[in-house]
């Protein structure tokens, strides 16, 4: 509790009354403030937006006592005010402030007449102020609380902003550009160039999101279809072309030499020896199979032929697959050995270990002609 005297703010008598009012329900504003921020995080949750940050605080009393003695007149009680609570919800992306106010809409009751969209503001200097404001309470039948019935009376403001919109709002605030006194014209112009870069950083951004879904989007399509030729090989794809199994009927037959069982494992690494090896689509890699199965599985089973191993990696057939596809090229030795280098990192047993490929497939009839 503030122990400053209220009348020694000098504020008029309704100002007084409202300070005195905000002393009186700080208690309420606490429980309120707990209410809304954990409302929003778990709607955001729910929803699946994971945002930047999510804020919420009660007006400090000097802050208010400042309010009213700039705009006294305007107020006759504490519940005229619309930001003695304010929330914030920082996104990423300019396009999920939309989905959040949507999100905002369905929760709370929205005070429209005092809600303004400062994104429609097209002054250039107005980016860091681009934010979405909602006036809100909180409906009865979201939350009540028995100790403070005057909760879902009093309205509360949710700002809805772009991380980069926030960034430039308090770097903005910090240097007074909207503090009304006289900026030298040099400057003035250097901040309205920033606030028009950083919109388009923003704009551009999203952009950039929205093409990379739809490629996401377009490559399962593909991908699902069986047009491999027609996808380029990237993390993404390579990705989704796991997700069909490609090299499940290989493992099994190698896995059938001991009846040994699978132990599954990511392939992800080996995205790297396809393109070292200037793999550019996944239909290199469905030729690589077509043309190299039956001989991986050969070089397979001469390796693991005089072993009792019950239990193989899921990595076995495309390891023996590029050892085939380096070795019938006349790659040899150095070849496998700068392919195990890809997928496992530099090491000196590597080498050692190509050593083995080598000597195993030279007993095999694919490398007789080579």
């Amino acid at each position: 509790m503030n122990e400053t005297s209220v009348e020694k703010y000098g504020l008029n008598p309704s100002g007084t009354m409202i300070v005195e009012e905000f002393r009186e329900l700080h208690p309420m504003f606490e429980a309120m403030l707990k209410a809304v921020r954990s409302i929003l995080k778990k709607a955001m949750a729910d929803n699946h937006l994971y945002v930047n940050a999510i804020e919420a605080r009660i007006k400090d009393e000097l802050s208010l006592v400042g309010k009213l003695e700039r705009k006294g007149d305007k107020y006759r009680h504490l519940s005229d005010l619309t930001d003695i609570l304010g929330a914030r919800i920082i996104s990423f992306y300019s396009d999920e402030v939309d989905k959040i106010a949507a999100i905002v809409d369905r929760l709370f009751e929205v005070d429209w007449e005092n809600s303004i969209d400062k994104r429609k503001m097209h002054e250039i200097h107005s980016f860091g102020y681009s934010s979405l404001h909602y006036i809100c309470r909180i409906p009865k039948s979201l939350y009540e609380d028995p100790n403070f019935p005057e909760l879902n009376e009093y309205r509360f403001e949710i700002q809805m902003r772009t991380a980069l919109q926030h960034v430039w709002s308090v770097l903005d605030h910090d240097t007074g550009y909207k503090s009304g006194f006289e900026i030298p014209q040099d400057y003035l112009r250097n901040l309205n160039r920033l606030a028009g870069m950083l919109e388009l950083v923003d704009e551009q951004f999203c952009q950039i999101r929205t093409g990379i879904n739809e490629y996401r989007r377009q490559v399962q399509a593909l991908v699902h279809s069986g047009r491999f030729e027609e996808v380029s090989l990237d993390g993404d794809s390579f990705a989704n072309y796991l997700k069909l199994k490609p090299f499940d009927s290989l493992n099994k037959r190698i896995a059938s030499i001991n009846q040994a069982e699978i132990f599954e494992t990511s392939l992800m690494l080996y995205l790297k020896a396809f393109k070292f090896l200037r793999f550019n689509t996944l239909g290199d890699i469905e030729k690589m199979i077509k043309e190299c199965s039956e001989d991986a599985f050969q070089l397979a089973a001469y390796q693991l032929g005089n072993t009792d191993l019950d239990i193989i990696n899921s990595s076995v057939g495309v390891v023996n697959l590029l050892a085939v596809y380096v070795l019938k090229r006349g790659a040899g030795v150095a070849g496998l050995t700068m392919v195990f280098d890809e997928i496992y990192g530099s090491a000196k047993n590597n080498a050692a270990r190509a050593e083995i490929y080598f000597k195993n497939a030279k007993q095999l009839s694919f490398m007789k002609n080579v």
